[in-house]
């Protein structure tokens, strides 16, 4: 168990873009207009005012846009002058030769040890096996060689990547960002149920509970859309191997942070203290070693049934 405070809340997803600054095209997909605006840590600061199971927002995980190593530089800087930022989830060309030595000078700028995770847009790349390319597993190498861990973006259909880079590099510690964006609106998870299981009988992956109501229907979508996946995701990592996760300002396109906060309280209605603290701060601590704090995450919960 992470030695973090018990009323802790960590927000294990989240990003930021200054539109003046940094571009950010897909933002000029339809559907995206309310967020099509310059977002800073203030803004988040301000909309994330609900608690969940009592615990207020103490920590956050700012996670890359973009494929660019400058936005990495300019997140790694922000997390050096604003507390909050407790860790970056950065970008680097996993198929270059020399991946290391752009992750080496990264770690060396300001903000540097703030760097602990790498991420590749995965779900826009059309080849079905682009995790599994030779020049990008040496990049993978590369990352776990830092001590870094990898995030995992994918959509449904992609998890056969997923499932063959956990056991092709068993010791790369992986995290699954949006639960793999199961099909919320549609409500047919028996296949995404599958992959899922599968995925998590690699005891190094973890699963950010995130970006679900991106996936609902974004005008009427409540908690019964979302409270299937919760029980599989529950039954298929446990709780300590989930982390929570805000996807905003993302999310802003289905409620926002304290609606997802609010839904999140709910389903936690379940769960024994250890196994909240667990879901809210302690997979985080530790997968992000946030506060400079690298332990086994355990649950000391008696129960055989989690969040029952």
């Amino acid at each position: 168990m992470s030695d973090a405070s018990p009323m802790r809340l960590v927000d294990a997803h989240h990003h930021v873009w200054d539109l003046d600054r940094r571009p950010q095209p897909w933002l000029d997909e339809p559907g995206h207009e309310p967020i099509r605006r310059t977002f800073a840590v203030g803004d988040l600061r301000a909309a994330a005012t609900r608690t969940i199971a009592g615990r207020r927002l103490e920590g956050a995980v700012v996670v890359q846009c973009v494929p660019s190593v400058a936005e990495t530089r300019e997140l790694l800087a922000l997390a050096d002058s604003d507390p909050l930022i407790e860790a970056v989830v950065g970008w680097a060309d996993l198929t270059s030769p020399a991946v290391g030595d752009v992750l080496d000078e990264l770690r060396a700028g300001p903000g540097g040890n703030r760097l602990r995770a790498l991420r590749h847009l995965v779900q826009g790349e059309p080849d079905p096996a682009w995790l599994q390319r030779p020049a990008v597993e040496r990049g993978l190498r590369a990352v776990h060689d830092r001590g870094l861990g990898y995030d995992v973006l994918i959509r449904s259909h992609q998890f056969v990547q997923a499932i063959r880079l956990a056991a092709r590099i068993p010791d790369l510690p992986l995290v699954l960002d949006h639960a793999g964006k199961p099909p919320v609106a549609r409500g047919d998870l028996a296949d995404w149920e599958l992959r899922i299981r599968r995925l998590a009988a690699h005891p190094q992956v973890m699963c950010k509970v995130s970006g679900l109501i991106t996936e609902a229907d974004h005008e009427s979508w409540t908690i019964r859309n979302i409270r299937p996946i919760w029980e599989i995701l529950l039954s298929s990592f446990g709780p300590d191997r989930l982390m929570f996760g805000s996807d905003w300002p993302v999310c802003v396109l289905a409620g926002g942070w304290n609606s997802w906060a609010a839904t999140v309280d709910e389903l936690l209605r379940g769960c024994s203290e250890s196994e909240t603290r667990a879901i809210l701060t302690d997979t985080a601590t530790d997968f992000y070693r946030l506060g400079h704090t690298a332990t086994t995450v355990r649950n000391d919960d008696p129960r055989t049934a989690p969040c029952s």
